[in-house]
């Protein structure tokens, strides 16, 4: 198991567990996981898991859903309450306040001026924040997972976008909701995420010259290799992008061969993303608390490719075929998308960096009402009873 932040010591104290790695329970600068002393061998129960504060929350990060004119009321409500009455440090993108609706507005401008502001890929602000709250839909709250590469801050998602299965939480009662969240007071499920490594085979034609420039051979082909590092919350995708061909792709399960996918392509998703893409293309549905790591293919040309679920410890690995016709392309949680081509390969193992999700009741009612309410599980038009009376003819 690994519990630090380091990629080299998380590698090589990789183990064989069913369960994956253990996760980091330190979320951000101050939240962490309220230890359950009834816990049988150390290991708690998922059910049980609840947020609890080193030391009183003082910093908030803001996401809101970018190109959403239905979400600038809600957002300028929540930093006014959290800036105003809770006196909160409030982190919000440069992006976001640079949408006119937000910069023309003069009476919200004296609140924007005592915001933290950050860019993508550009501030790293994974030390500042307490926790996170996200205001759209679930592409939101990934987005959100993709800003933290380590250890994430517990996230509070308020459901004001399109499908909200990963976002339990209502707007209309958001001052006591959020309240109740600094104080502590919350239940927590441990979303697992996918450590994803790609190494990409680069082949540079190189001359030879001498001491005075002069170029003596054309150059000889050399490699190199560059190695690009994911932390992916619902799913690994790899197809085969704008290619007519099929995508014919090695998977490797520690190690070993275990079969060739022949088709569209393939999906390693988390039980997060379980019921994202993965379920679209006939895979079941795993509860994020079930340490398990979903391999779904897409339009396999095989009827007994089915979708198969391996235990969360193993790694696995996915090349292109040596007779592969054309390349592949690989996505993560649908970004940073990249063509893969022969000699690159990506490796997929559970992360030790999971993201802390605040449930709106627990873990399990929260899973079961999402199923009901945004994929419309088992709905169905109930029999009509039959009276004994019935019964006889």
């Amino acid at each position: 198991a690994c519990t630090g932040g380091d990629d080299s010591l998380c590698l090589s104290l990789r183990t064989q567990s069913l369960h994956g790695p253990s996760p980091v329970t330190t979320f951000g600068p101050k939240a962490c996981m309220l230890q359950n002393p009834h816990a049988v061998m150390h290991i708690q129960d998922p059910a049980s898991q609840r947020l609890t504060w080193n030391k009183p929350p003082k910093s908030v990060l803001v996401i809101k859903k970018i190109r959403d004119a239905s979400l600038l009321q809600p957002f300028k409500e929540l930093c006014i309450f959290l800036t105003e009455v809770k006196n909160m440090i409030v982190y919000v993108e440069k992006k976001v306040l640079e949408d006119p609706a937000i910069s023309d507005d003069e009476n919200f401008g004296a609140i924007t001026k005592k915001f933290c502001t950050f860019r993508e890929d550009l501030d790293d602000i994974s030390n500042r924040v307490d926790f996170i709250i996200c205001l759209g839909g679930d592409g939101t709250l990934l987005y959100a997972s993709s800003l933290f590469q380590e250890s994430v801050p517990p996230v509070m998602a308020f459901h004001l976008g399109s499908l909200g299965f990963l976002t339990p939480f209502k707007f209309d009662t958001y001052q006591s909701q959020v309240t109740q969240i600094i104080e502590g007071n919350a239940a927590i499920v441990l979303r697992s995420r996918l450590k994803v490594r790609v190494l990409k085979e680069n082949w540079e034609k190189k001359a030879r010259v001498d001491e005075k420039g002069i170029i003596l051979t054309n150059g000889d082909i050399e490699s190199s290799r560059k190695a690009l590092q994911y932390q992916v919350l619902n799913e690994v995708v790899v197809d085969r992008g704008p290619s007519s061909y099929l995508s014919n792709v090695d998977l490797f399960l520690d190690g070993h061969l275990i079969t060739t996918v022949q088709g569209d392509g393939v999906i390693v998703s988390t039980p997060t993303g379980s019921t994202a893409y993965a379920v679209a293309a006939g895979a079941s549905m795993i509860h994020p608390n079930v340490p398990a790591i979903m391999i779904t293919p897409i339009c396999p040309h095989s009827l007994s490719f089915r979708p198969i679920v391996v235990p969360a410890g193993v790694e696995l690995k996915i090349m292109l075929s040596c007779d592969a016709r054309n390349t592949a392309w690989v996505s993560f949680d649908g970004r940073k998308r990249q063509e893969i081509c022969h000699g690159d390969s990506i490796t997929i193992t559970t992360s030790c960096f999971p993201v802390p999700s605040i449930c709106f009741r627990d873990p399990v009612n929260d899973w079961f009402e999402s199923l009901a309410q945004c994929l419309h599980w088992n709905v169905r038009k109930k029999q009509n009873y039959l009276s004994s009376e019935d019964e006889e003819f």
